[in-house]
């Protein structure tokens, strides 16, 4: 496409675009004033569906009539929530729905999954990261190590070359052949929180079990972001949160993914409860532990409904919809931006995300010269909404579901004005 800086351009992709209409079916914060704001971080947290109250109210109005019947009685369910939300889930990240649960929180999850597949033994026990992988992962990944008997220094950083932001594959490569032997685990995010680099997780996969390294993705900032084609990458586990792209709620359920490689091995160690315990006895309480197969056998607890039914209200507007959909606008309306953003004559900004749209999601990370987060500041007082991380890079997300391309217009000008 051929972008053209000025709002007509803007207005008339807009009209022309087909997914216009779900901008409507969010509510937008407003200013004092009611004018709506420039909402450019649903990279941190999405906005809200207008449809999630009523999936609430159904839930809370279910829980004051029925009360404990509510289990089986109301109009969904809750003994089984969950399964609600599976197979829309599993097409978001292109799995099969053996492989994919809504449960627990984004580390919570990292956790369960590392207690059955970080397996470190005397020789082969360290963790491959991105050495600026998001700090939760990176705390993560040290307590494992040190639960383990191991420390820190046990992580093994992939980083960027001398003078550059993004990674290359090829330095994993050299990583995995020469120190594979003595590598248990690779935790990759599989969107970078900071540049916005969509990796290739399919190469990472192959890479890391060319050494027999188990291999782990976070898709904190992949799920409803971009296609990560799970099950065909071959990864062994991902998790990512639902708060973000996924739009369910501030700190709401996380998402979790095995690889149906390992649905049928019981004997993975884990954590129990009796969420995964077989459905068929989970109720005879003096049964011994019969695990589930599938990404179901990571679960602990019963499902909590209300942030659950969040969800399903998010859900169901990606199904209607469909993630493929979502992304070809999300690369026109990211290309837009780029293409405003590059035609700005100013030395003090610079965009650090990949170039190639299909190496990153509808983030773009402008980095700022001598940055002392004022841009960012400014930013926020004309109610352009977006997210500074340290030490320099201001993160813009135009999110397909409802952003638009005089968003995109109006905030550039905003910031033109600004340098």
């Amino acid at each position: 496409m051929k972008y053209q800086n000025n709002i007509a351009f803007a207005k008339q992709q807009d009209r022309e675009d087909a997914l216009s209409h779900l901008r409507n079916r969010f509510h937008i914060p407003r200013d004092k004033s009611g004018k709506e704001w420039l909402y450019f971080t649903g990279n941190s947290l999405g906005l809200q569906p207008k449809s999630t109250k009523k999936y609430l109210h159904q839930e809370l109005e279910d829980w004051a009539n029925l009360g404990v019947e509510g289990h089986f009685e109301a109009k969904n369910p809750w003994l089984n929530y969950h399964e609600y939300l599976t197979d829309k889930m599993a097409k978001i990240v292109d799995a099969k729905p053996i492989e994919v649960v809504v449960m627990n929180t984004l580390t919570t999850n990292l956790h369960l999954l590392m207690v059955s597949f970080y397996r470190p033994t005397k020789t082969k026990y360290k963790i491959v990261i991105e050495s600026d992988a998001f700090p939760s992962d990176r705390y993560a990944v040290q307590s494992q190590l040190q639960f383990h008997g191991f420390s820190a220094d046990d992580i093994i950083e992939w980083k960027p070359r001398k003078g550059e932001e993004l990674l290359h594959v090829e330095d994993l490569e050299k990583i995995i052949l020469e120190q594979g032997d003595k590598i248990a685990l690779l935790l990759i995010g599989g969107v970078n929180y900071y540049t916005g680099q969509f990796l290739d997780l399919k190469k990472i996969a192959e890479i890391g079990h060319s050494k027999n390294c188990v291999v782990g993705i976070d898709l904190a900032h992949g799920a409803g972001n971009i296609q990560p084609n799970l099950h065909e990458s071959g990864v062994d586990f991902a998790a990512w949160c639902t708060y973000k792209y996924l739009n369910s709620g501030p700190g709401s359920l996380a998402g979790l993914f095995v690889h149906e490689k390992h649905a049928k091995n019981k004997d993975l160690p884990r954590f129990s409860g009796w969420w995964n315990h077989n459905k068929a006895t989970r109720f005879n309480m003096r049964q011994p532990f019969d695990v589930m197969e599938g990404a179901e056998g990571w679960q602990l607890s019963n499902p909590p409904i209300l942030s659950m039914a969040a969800i399903k209200a998010s859900l169901d507007l990606f199904d209607e919809v469909g993630m493929e959909k979502l992304r070809q606008k999300s690369e026109k309306l990211t290309g837009y931006f780029e293409f405003l953003i590059n035609e700005i004559d100013s030395d003090d900004i610079k965009i650090i995300t990949p170039k190639n749209p299909k190496e990153r999601g509808c983030q773009l990370s402008i980095q700022v010269k001598n940055a002392d987060k004022s841009l960012h500041k400014r930013l926020m007082e004309q109610h352009v909404i977006t997210d500074w991380r340290e030490p320099d890079v201001i993160r813009c997300a135009p999110v397909p579901m409802y952003n638009s391309f005089e968003d995109v217009y109006r905030m550039v000008e905003i910031l033109k004005g600004l340098l």
